[in-house]
């Protein structure tokens, strides 16, 4: 019954058009009116703690790290240490994409940013040089994913503070399924422009690769100092963020001196946008959370679900193709916030080990990103790029196709996942 309740309520309320922090006020007030037990002052102590959570302060200095990198021309150096390299090959624009998601992905675990930002300087470089405007943005838009994938990951954050699971294993389980995705892109890439005539630029000689290396010295080295701290236990995931913060502020104005401080209002002020949405929707979430587990539905669900509680293969591809169809129509973070609380202890009865299952839910909810409509990454890509969604489709899905497989080959070999966490986290 009151899985029900939930259900009905929450996407009432989002059908009405209402803002999912709301919906899930709303979703959770209508559980307790359900269960009889409505008290203003339950929803206002748990929408405190919902936003008074000491893990969940490293998403505002990930994002004003994000945004400091690219007032302060980290971005642009990363992309042209990839030109450097891989520039001069046939299709290489393509490959540079790939190669500067991934190296972005180290630095500030936003899909959004790191699309806008790749696509606002490559895509306009493609076209010119006779790449199909569709795959152009295409590419760019699947590589964007990988932002919150590869460590830092803003969604394993909400994932680690939600379900009470390790951020810094979570960061470590994502380097290879990240790694992984970026060879399957580069395939599919590699497979559809082999037969187009693209111009391709000059082969860049020893020295000009050697000078992009040194110009980039110090954004590739931000990656090496998140990674080497966690693995090494200097710093928490949220000191890690407080780190890159200062990082980027200390490199963009002091070493390539392109960040001003006129420049730091309109960067401080576009990181708390973004932040007061996503701590929003995490204090709301706390409030549905806790009503949901009150009302017991973790249990409802495991009934329903308990055919495959001993298959958990099987359960872990339904749980997959839910989150895949979820994804189209909800955004990264409540559908985090909303389904996490309600999947963990079906999780934990069939013995999925949640690091894994994390890294799985996380990353089939990223691909919702890049599906239509409502994928935000998808339509940040369309808006760059300056196409329509039906466009932008057209020249996605091949790579949206490669993903998804990827997400299912880690279903069927957990061991790709679960060994290298052995080795990282030894």
């Amino acid at each position: 019954m009151t899985l029900t309740v939930f259900i009905v309520a929450l996407l009432s309320a989002m059908a009405l058009g209402i803002p999912i922090a709301f919906a899930l006020l709303i979703s959770g007030i209508a559980i307790m009116f359900a269960l009889g037990n409505f008290d203003t002052q339950i929803l206002a102590a748990n929408l405190i703690q919902g936003a008074d959570n000491f893990p969940l302060m490293a998403i505002p200095f990930f994002i004003l790290a994000g945004e400091l990198m690219n007032a302060g021309g980290i971005s642009k150096r990363i992309i042209d240490f990839a030109m450097a390299c891989v520039g001069h090959v046939r299709g290489g624009l393509g490959y540079v994409a790939i190669i500067a998601s991934v190296l972005f992905a180290g630095l500030s675990g936003s899909a959004v940013a790191d699309t806008a930002a790749l696509g606002a300087i490559l895509i306009p470089m493609m076209v010119s040089q006779g790449y199909n405007r569709n795959r152009s943005a295409g590419i760019i838009a699947a590589g964007g994913i990988i932002a919150p994938i590869i460590p830092p990951s803003i969604p394993m954050i909400v994932f680690g503070v939600t379900a009470g699971v390790s951020i810094t294993k979570l960061f470590m389980a994502g380097i290879v399924p990240g790694l992984i995705i970026a060879v399957a892109l580069t395939v599919v890439w590699a497979l559809l422009v082999r037969k187009e005539k693209m111009e391709a630029k000059p082969r860049k000689s020893a020295k000009e690769i050697l000078r992009a290396v040194i110009a980039a010295f110090w954004a590739l080295l931000l990656p090496i100092i998140i990674l080497g701290g966690l693995r090494g236990g200097i710093f928490t995931p949220t000191e890690a963020a407080s780190v890159a913060a200062f990082y980027a502020l200390f490199v963009g104005m002091v070493i390539y001196r392109e960040l001003k401080i006129k420049d730091l209002y309109h960067v401080l002020v576009a990181s708390a946008k973004t932040t007061s949405v996503i701590m929003l929707l995490a204090a709301a979430a706390m409030v549905s959370g806790w009503l949901i587990t009150v009302a017991n539905i973790p249990a409802q669900l495991s009934v329903l679900l308990e055919p495959f509680i001993d298959r958990p293969i099987l359960l872990m591809f339904i749980i997959v193709l839910i989150v895949l169809i979820i994804g189209t129509s909800m955004d990264v973070t409540p559908t985090i916030l909303i389904l996490t609380p309600v999947l963990m202890p079906v999780i934990q009865v069939a013995g999925i080990d949640p690091v894994y299952f994390g890294l799985i839910f996380v990353l089939t909810t990223c691909i919702g990103l890049i599906t239509p409509p409502v994928g935000t990454v998808l339509n940040v890509a369309a808006g760059v790029g300056k196409l329509g969604i039906d466009d932008i489709v057209k020249g996605i899905w091949p790579f949206l196709l490669a993903e998804v497989i990827v997400v299912f080959i880690l279903v069927l070999f957990p061991s790709l996942v679960l060994v290298p966490l052995e080795w990282l986290t030894k």
